[in-house]
């Protein structure tokens, strides 16, 4: 049953007489405090603020005064009270509200500068479980919504970075009703991410991924100039994850990454990361959130060289990503190509200052690669809805492969299957790849029919023989990877018509028998994963 309105019209300017602090994060919080006493206002705080307060010398109440009650069990009871609550929620120009509170005592309270205990950050540092739930904030989050609830007449603070336009506003001693919404309507997006964390974190505890409520959350890293297109509007929020890549990385030069330019290195930096840095130099080149070009090399220039060679054309204007420290051989070799990023987990010092002479090149730094293993969960919006799926961190190594046909693969195809399907699980649907000595030598993506893709693949190849000089393509003797099942024997065969001599798909068609006896019709050596890789 809704609740009816009182109907009292809010004040644009309300003074502020009486302001409660209570935060965790203390940045500039003696300064601000300071500059309130300074306006004559009374200043009122809790526990470790307080102190905070007291010991620079500020005149400060400690809300127990409010309360007529101490703070009890360890802090966690404290601002749970009338006196507080009752101080915020008042209506000023209710008669009945103002006569409770000379009846109970009660002080109004005008400013409320709250932030929370540091659950997101005692989560990301892997706290244990009873630290992490002593680091849930209750009264917090309860003065928060009290507060934003009532902007008509009190202002909340949730984010000390808006402390100086809080000050500004209060130039004149009083605060707007357009400042005051503002800030309320900041205040619930925060509680709503904080209690998006909490929620998050018991889904992993207790392994339920897919809770009946569902709540994603972020906070504001940048807003953008446009979205996909210039007529979109668009932001890139973080959500904490403590995961190695766009978000975490470090921008060491170039202009404002773009929404197109941080998608496309996201897709360049979990691909790389399939090749551990401690099994080889490893590159990905990526181009509308595909792959170019994939290598591996006995040095990371080679890495890059052949990956560059699988598609140097798409790959003009592209994303590179490293698995490796970038060097300065390599740093040289790149910066011969117009690149829009590089994301690598560290930078010589000589490398730094060769990508320089790029002004507009962006290079990004992340510390280290993520972990593909590691589960996590992904999402997109559809109309009225959004889809929620767990990460694909599915790997071939860890798979068990069947081998269906009457010929078994090579030791050399075996390990060419495996990096050519540890790369089709990063093309967009219908995906397939050819591989040879660790090195795509041919990628056909997002095609409607596979064979399609099959055929592009091929041509791809072609082309790139063509440009290197070659007298054949290096699908000649490579190892094609379907990421979904082969429906029909006519993909199978186009792949062998380009040169493939071994196949690796997730088998499951209903024609799984035609294509095991085409493929030994013509020779070949298929296997299959039993895990598909769709990625729309």
């Amino acid at each position: 049953m809704a609740v009816a309105s009182k109907k009292i019209p809010a004040p644009d300017q309300v003074t502020i007489r009486t302001a409660l602090l209570s935060v965790s994060d203390k940045t500039g919080i003696v300064d601000l405090a300071r500059q309130l006493h300074d306006k004559g206002i009374r200043l009122v705080s809790t526990g470790g603020t307080h102190k905070s307060l007291s010991d620079a010398g500020l005149p400060v109440r400690d809300v127990s005064e409010l309360t007529g009650f101490p703070e009890v069990m360890d802090g966690r009871v404290k601002t749970l009270h009338p006196g507080v609550h009752g101080g915020l929620l008042a209506i000023r120009d209710d008669e009945e509200h103002v006569a409770a509170m000379a009846q109970h005592g009660i002080t109004g309270i005008d400013l409320a500068v709250i932030n929370l205990y540091p659950f997101e950050e005692v989560r990301a540092k892997g706290g244990d479980y009873p630290t992490t739930v002593e680091n849930i904030d209750i009264g917090g989050p309860a003065m928060i919504r009290a507060s934003a609830k009532n902007h008509a007449y009190v202002t909340v603070i949730t984010d000390p970075a808006d402390y100086d336009a809080l000050l500004a506003e209060l130039a004149s001693g009083a605060t707007s009703f357009a400042f005051r919404q503002k800030m309320a309507a900041k205040a619930y997006a925060r509680t709503a991410a904080y209690d998006t964390a909490i929620s998050s974190w018991f889904g992993e505890v207790l392994d339920t991924p897919m809770p009946r409520h569902r709540t994603i959350g972020g906070v504001l890293k940048e807003e953008m100039r446009y979205g996909e297109n210039p007529h979109q509007k668009a932001a890139f929020y973080v959500t904490g994850e403590n995961r190695p890549g766009v978000a975490t990385a470090t921008l060491l030069q170039g202009k404002q990454l773009s929404y197109n330019n941080i998608n496309d290195t996201d897709a360049a930096f979990e691909l790389v990361a399939e090749f551990p840095a401690e099994q080889g130099p490893a590159c990905a080149i990526i181009k509308h959130a595909n792959p170019c070009g994939v290598a591996t090399g006995k040095t990371l220039t080679e890495a890059y060289s052949r990956a560059l060679a699988c598609d140097s054309t798409s790959a003009f204007g592209g994303i590179i990503a490293l698995n490796q420290t970038l060097d300065a051989v390599t740093a040289e070799e790149i910066v011969k190509l117009f690149t829009e990023v590089i994301i690598a987990p560290g930078v010589s010092e000589e490398a730094k200052a060769i990508i320089a002479r790029k002004a507009n090149l962006r290079l990004l730094v992340t510390g280290g690669l993520p972990d593909p293993r590691v589960p996590g969960l992904t999402a997109k919006t559809v109309a009225g809805g959004l889809l929620v799926q767990t990460r694909d961190n599915g790997m071939v190594e860890d798979l068990d492969l069947k081998v269906v046909t009457k010929r078994a693969p090579t030791a050399q195809e075996l390990i060419d299957m495996k990096f050519a399907f540890k790369v089709a699980k990063h093309v967009k649907s219908n995906a397939v790849v050819y591989a040879k000595d660790g090195q795509t030598v041919g990628i056909g993506a997002g095609q409607m029919s596979r064979v399609d893709s099959v055929r592009i693949a091929a041509i791809k190849a072609e082309e790139a023989a063509k440009a290197l000089g070659l007298p054949k393509p290096l699908t000649i003797g490579s190892a094609v990877a379907s990421e979904a099942f082969l429906p029909f024997a006519d993909g199978l065969l186009s792949a062998v018509a380009a040169g493939a001599t071994a196949v690796i798909q997730p088998g499951g068609s209903m024609r799984d028998d035609e294509v095991i006896a085409a493929a030994d019709e013509a020779g070949v050596a298929m296997v299959f994963t039993g895990m598909r890789h769709f990625r729309h």
